[in-house]
């Protein structure tokens, strides 16, 4: 696929999420039993999403191979108080870059490396975190988007 990476101002977006501090090959098994908590409080909850989507924000480790914190997520409208495993949390606000991917989300490596080169490219410094926003769902692979973001320092 060809990312087009693009740079730009972002505001915090809150969400409701679930934090796990895994090692990156883990994610894979931890993602849905925390994300499930997330949505049977927002059931719990009518109102606090209009229309959001997923989101995992990820707070990158000093070295790759060390555990990470991982909010697993959900953007909702605004601030509410945490309950259980459930917590109000933000995206960061600031400078980002970022690019979309379309299609399934076993391919969403290359979204990454893309804004990796991106960044080998322009010398730019990223921020320690970055987030995965997930589309509306559908069955058909080929046309689910996913925007990747990074914050720059």
């Amino acid at each position: 696929m060809n990312y087009r990476v693009e740079t730009k101002l972002v505001t915090a977006q809150t969400l409701a999420a679930v934090r796990r501090h895994v090692l990156s090959r883990d994610i894979g098994r931890t993602w849905k039993p925390a994300l499930d908590l997330v949505w049977e409080f927002l059931r719990r909850h009518e109102g606090l999403r209009v229309g959001g989507h997923n989101c995992f924000l990820y707070h990158h480790a000093a070295h790759p191979e060390e555990p990470m914190d991982i909010d697993f997520g959900v953007q909702v409208i605004g601030s509410f108080p945490d309950e259980g495993e459930v917590v109000c949390t933000q995206t960061p606000a600031g400078e980002v870059a970022m690019t979309k991917h379309v299609g399934g989300y076993d391919k969403l490596a290359g979204a990454h490396d893309a804004i990796r080169r991106w960044r080998e490219t322009t010398g730019r410094a990223f921020g320690g975190c970055s987030w995965e926003i997930y589309g509306d769902w559908t069955d058909d692979a080929t046309k689910l988007e996913t925007q990747v973001v990074y914050l720059l320092s």
